[in-house]
């Protein structure tokens, strides 16, 4: 008697119905900013806050949820991202003045943020455009630039659970430190109130330029990069001990440290998710050895490694 065999059921076909859109095996290395990395098992981009709450109220819940900004402080790894990728479109990033704040959804830019506060005569918010990200990533890992955080202007922020429910979390509930939360790691940031002051317009787009002008100057932002690749250590500058330990234009295949700032790294155009990951190793043996100091990831690194068969190994 031969035993029929049952196919392996597709995750798409697993999960629930949306009015967003579904897509398999998307490809993710040409939306985050270093053009490195693998697909997305799924890709789902919800139609609004109610089709989210839907689609997590319904999934299976052995199905993983990544949540995918604008793949600006972002390395994706060669393998790519199993189960789910979400990515909020525009009906998480409406922005919106009340008084001196500012309202914004999850997927906003940070920069947008800051120039609807301009337009809105709020200062307090111009750091903001430093930050290359949207409002959510921000509230992840607690955003800064120009000695102001995320933590110093939140009001309130809102987050989803796994179970579809919303939570209203206050600046205390936040367990904010130096580039991080205390926020569960699968809750999904929906938007936040952020707190201003009445600014004089011009007082507030000179502040702004400004910062832009130093970015441009100090960072290599028109290379594809992904921001600051490691955080301060207490009292330490990350770029001065990477420069110290020897780092500044080391290279490791397409990958590079930047020698404009050497707290960046770059793919100079052929790089793989995996030389860059590899390079960030480097360095940090390197500045071990020479300061004793053990460097901390800045750049979220997620996904997997490719299995030995896709880079030609046996299979």
């Amino acid at each position: 008697m031969i035993m029929k065999q049952t196919p392996d059921i597709r995750l798409i076909d697993r999960l629930p119905e949306v009015r967003g859109r579904y897509t398999a095996d998307a490809p993710l290395n040409g939306v985050t900013w270093f053009r490195v990395g693998g697909t997305a098992e799924i890709m789902f981009r919800p139609a609004d806050r109610d089709d989210l709450i839907s689609f997590l109220s319904n999934k299976p819940s052995d199905v993983p949820v990544t949540v995918f900004g604008v793949g600006s402080n972002l390395l994706v790894r060669d393998g790519g991202i199993p189960g789910v990728v979400l990515r909020l479109g525009r009906g998480f990033a409406d922005i919106e003045a009340e008084g001196h704040d500012i309202i914004s959804g999850a997927a906003a830019l940070d920069l947008n943020v800051a120039t609807a506060a301009k337009l809105a005569n709020i200062g307090g918010l111009e750091f903001l455009c430093g930050i290359p990200g949207t409002i959510g990533g921000a509230l992840r890992m607690n955003a800064g630039a120009y000695e102001r955080e995320t933590k110093d202007v939140l009001v309130w922020a809102e987050a989803i659970d796994q179970q579809g429910k919303i939570h209203r979390l206050q600046p205390e509930d936040m367990g904010f430190a130096y580039r991080k939360s205390s926020v569960p790691a699968d809750w999904i940031f929906l938007g936040a109130r952020l707190h201003g002051h009445a600014g004089d317009p011009a007082a507030i787009a000179s502040q702004m330029s400004k910062i832009q002008a130093s970015r441009s100057e100090s960072q290599p932002i028109r290379t594809r990069t992904g921001g600051s690749t490691f955080k301060n250590p207490p009292g330490e500058k990350a770029w001065q001990l990477i420069d110290r330990a020897g780092c500044r234009g080391l290279k490791r295949g397409g990958a590079m440290v930047s020698e404009l700032h050497c707290n960046f790294l770059i793919n100079t155009g052929s790089a793989t998710a995996e030389d860059i990951e590899q390079l960030g190793e480097e360095v940090r043996a390197k500045v071990l050895a020479d300061s004793g100091v053990t460097l901390e990831w800045e750049i979220r690194r997620i996904g997997a490694r490719p299995s030995p068969d896709s880079q030609g190994g046996a299979v």
